[in-house]
């Protein structure tokens, strides 16, 4: 291991900007509306062609994966998994900073897509990924290099190197990241190069990010890379606009953008520090909702908290993630109705901001990769009627205060929203009765799928549910 000198981090936090936005306290009144469709693996033609029945489907935002050029073996880019004709991954595998790869398409075809998301009023959020490059670091591009001022200047000085310990603040932003080599993230020649991408973006119409690996670029507590030249950790200040690097600065103002970070949670990771800049992914509570449908029950299982320090309204929400799903296949023997059970339950909530993980097309249980086409649109599944009618519950439910109730079985689930609607959530999967508190006035009650009647009485929301099904009412 080469020499690394670091600086205690005290001095570096007391430089920390003044004006960052709380997103620790919880603001009870706050109310979260919007939902977002990972559309995953899908090319841009493929996006545009489909952004409709997107907006119809009641989302409100997309989330492309990720735009700039990136490593392209011969022969590959073809298949989201197979060992000769490509992987979802590659497009993980920065090789320059600039818009278009061989998987999601060209800079021209990005904008005819964004000129039809702006047609249907869908916002578009950008997976972007500065901590890494390419394993393959002989094909990072020359202007890459030499924009940054030259190989030696790309990476931390223990950038190639593995990281052993994810729990050790200094590998986990100083090294490499499941081997990929590390950016030297502080260069400032890097992030003037970076920030002239984001704003090239934000030219074409993004309205938001999603930092990819950014527990992995550190904050101003973590230690600095001296034996870089670094002097402070300051690519989120650069990054979230809150200063200039040589000349070059966010083009918009950041409160109007939605980004958020993959903080991945796990011990000794600084999240009331990262929040300081962003919002990020409730991945503890993910967790949590896939055994609760595992188990086919909520019992034993705290569903209610968000399991993070950050406040609710500034967590990205998920039931799984395009990692849970393609990387270690986590989430991947989940079916597709007891995903959307959990959809249901995280949507009709009143915080968090749910994204929907788009599983490839023709996908099954045994076969995750279903038709293993790079570019094309997933299943069916995110326009199923139970999902477009909680995604609309959700816009509709703009104000109203959630009150969670659970049945003594753990397996129904009820979210009350103010006295203006209603979530009912069977995730077993067999018949169930609903007998739980409401805050919906008495009367009788239509599912706005299937048409099935509800009771309220006295406080009571009374019916019948049918196996791994979802029911949404309003008033």
């Amino acid at each position: 291991m080469r020499n690394l000198y670091l600086l205690a981090a005290g001095a570096a936090v007391c430089a920390m900007p003044m004006a960052a936005k709380d997103r620790v306290t919880h603001n009870p009144d706050a109310v979260n509306t919007e939902s977002i469709l990972h559309v995953w693996s899908w090319n841009f033609p493929t996006i545009g062609e489909n952004m409709k029945q997107i907006a119809d489907a009641g989302f409100t935002m997309i989330q492309t994966s990720p735009v700039q050029t990136c490593i392209n073996p011969e022969g590959g880019s073809k298949k989201l998994f197979d060992e000769k004709e490509g992987s979802w991954y590659y497009y993980y595998q920065p090789t320059d900073w600039k818009v278009g790869n061989q998987i999601v398409g060209s800079r021209e075809e990005m904008k005819a897509m964004m000129d039809s998301a702006a047609k249907y009023d869908i916002k578009v959020i950008v997976d972007v990924l500065p901590n890494h490059t390419a394993f393959d670091i002989d094909a990072v591009s020359e202007d890459f290099y030499k924009a940054v001022g030259g190989r030696d200047k790309m990476f931390h000085s223990n950038g190639l190197e593995p990281i052993h310990n994810y729990n050790d603040r200094m590998q986990c932003t100083l090294m490499a990241m499941g081997s990929l080599p590390d950016v030297n993230t502080e260069n400032p020649d890097f992030q003037k190069y970076y920030m002239e991408f984001v704003n090239d973006l934000l030219s074409l119409g993004v309205k938001g990010f999603r930092y990819d690996t950014a527990k992995h670029i550190g904050v101003h507590s973590d230690p600095v890379d001296t034996a870089s030249g670094v002097k402070e950790n300051d690519f989120w200040d650069v990054a979230t606009g809150r200063k200039a690097v040589k000349g070059v600065k966010l083009a918009v103002p950041y409160d109007d953008l939605f980004v958020y970070g993959e903080v991945l949670q796990d011990r000794n990771v600084p999240e009331a520090e990262y929040a300081d800049y962003m919002g990020q992914t409730a991945s503890g509570y993910g967790h949590v909702i896939r055994e609760m449908l595992e188990k086919r029950s909520a019992n034993g299982l705290d569903i209610v908290s968000w399991h993070h320090s950050a406040a609710p309204e500034f967590l990205t929400t998920w039931v799984e993630s395009h990692d849970t799903y393609a990387n270690a296949h986590e989430s991947a023997g989940l079916t597709d109705d007891q995903i959307r059970t959990g959809w249901v339950f995280l949507t009709a909530r009143q915080n968090g901001t749910p994204l929907f993980f788009s599983r490839p097309a023709g996908s099954t249980r045994q076969a995750y990769w279903g038709d293993n086409i790079l570019g094309a649109a997933g299943n069916d599944e995110y326009f199923h009627p139970e999902v477009v009618a909680v995604n609309k519950f959700r816009t509709a439910m703009a104000g109203q205060k959630e009150k969670i109730e659970i049945s003594d079985n753990g397996q129904v689930l009820l979210v009350n929203r103010g006295k203006k609607g209603a979530a009912v959530v069977n995730i077993s999967d067999h018949a169930n009765q609903v007998n739980l508190p409401t805050t919906l006035p008495n009367g009788t009650y239509k599912d706005t799928v299937y048409g099935k009647e509800f009771k309220v009485k006295n406080g009571r929301l009374t019916g019948y549910l049918a196996p791994e099904r979802t029911y949404i009412l309003y008033k």
